[in-house]
């Protein structure tokens, strides 16, 4: 039972997935797997209905559809849930960052340099310089890169840890 003083949503215990749209599942399906190396796991759909059932449960028009989303998993645990959308009036535009609903996924590497020598390579669209941080994420460094539908992507190191976890550490 829970205490009066107790604050957040009872039995929380972790992120269990990540779910975005894209335009063309093909294409993101190529990227998440033959670029980034996730693990496909399966697909869903198709998903329409003729009353409200997609307005009310999903908050999108109700003559929305969902022919198809697949399930990609990350290093053995972090799942990424890839939606293919119609719906009348659906926007086009990738929000930003900086634009209410932006959003970005990052990815930690081993190995900085060498994960944006490998975007690099494979024609992946690196958004400046590896940058490292300062205060309390001092010892990370990060650099963001864009899919081909546009959507943001962080890759994020810090092999000997970040500033704050080493103070908490003492």
């Amino acid at each position: 039972m829970r205490e009066c003083d107790e604050v957040g949503l009872v039995g929380v215990r972790r992120v269990d997935h990540f779910g975005c749209t894209v335009p063309d599942l093909e294409e993101a399906t190529r990227f998440l797997v033959d670029v980034l190396g996730f693990e496909y796991l399966y697909s869903l759909g198709p998903f329409e209905d003729a009353g409200d059932w997609m307005q009310e449960h999903l908050g999108v028009d109700p003559r929305a559809t969902i022919p198809e989303n697949r399930f990609f998993r990350c290093g053995g645990q972090a799942i990424l849930e890839v939606f293919q959308y119609t719906a009348p009036e659906q926007r086009l535009a990738v929000p930003r960052n900086s634009d209410i609903g932006g959003h970005h996924l990052a990815l930690y590497v081993d190995d900085l340099d060498l994960a944006i020598d490998q975007l690099r390579a494979a024609n992946v669209e690196v958004m400046g310089s590896a940058t490292a941080s300062r205060g309390p994420h001092a010892g990370q460094r990060w650099v963001y890169f864009r899919a081909p539908w546009g959507m943001q992507f962080e890759l994020v190191s810090y092999p000997n840890g970040k500033a704050f976890e080493r103070q908490s550490a003492q």
